[in-house]
């Protein structure tokens, strides 16, 4: 007979359970990442590059790490990701490619961005826009955001499900899951 007792038991021991039956593949695999609009400031034909990092970039440098992967868990190689962002006074760069390029994912599926923070700029919380697509495949354009920030709430675009772990300081995290 089941429990409260053994049903909150069990649910307990559900985030260790795959690293316990030897899988050490993400949990968010299955669930499609949400997509959100490109907005009015997207360029085509970046340039290729896995820095975004301009020379005088004042604003603190971020990283985000993570992988590219299907709904089965399968790390995607080849991936294409797009990135762009405001620079460190809420400005895009519609003339040239500040704060704008593209990537692929290495063999098993993961991805490096070297970046700086974005500001924020009025109406929307500070974010990063990408476009993934796996070879093949569909386009997902989303945006990411970052934990704990005052504007997240009042951003109409925002969404609790894009946001990235932080593993410290300028350090984020995020994983692809494409259809």
């Amino acid at each position: 007979m089941i429990t409260r007792r053994r049903l909150i038991a069990a649910a307990a021991l559900w985030p260790i359970a795959p690293a316990a039956l030897g899988q050490t593949r993400p949990l968010t695999c299955g669930q499609v990442t949400r997509k959100q609009t490109e907005g009015p400031f997207f360029k085509t034909n970046t340039p290729q590059r896995l820095t975004l990092v301009e020379p005088g970039a004042k604003a603190l440098k971020l990283t985000v790490t993570g992988q590219v992967l299907s709904r089965d868990c399968t790390p995607l190689k080849g991936a294409l990701l797009d990135f762009w962002h405001a620079d460190e006074t809420g400005e895009y760069d519609n003339q040239g490619y500040r704060y704008r390029g593209h990537q692929f994912t290495d063999a098993d599926g993961r991805y490096r961005l070297e970046t700086i923070l974005p500001a924020e700029y009025p109406g929307r919380a500070r974010h990063i826009h990408v476009k993934v697509q796996p070879a093949g495949g569909r386009v997902l354009t989303t945006q990411l955001y970052f934990p704990n920030q005052a504007r997240n709430e009042m951003d109409g675009l925002f969404t609790p499900d894009l946001v990235m772990r932080m593993k410290g300081p300028g350090q984020g995290v995020f994983d692809f899951v494409v259809a």
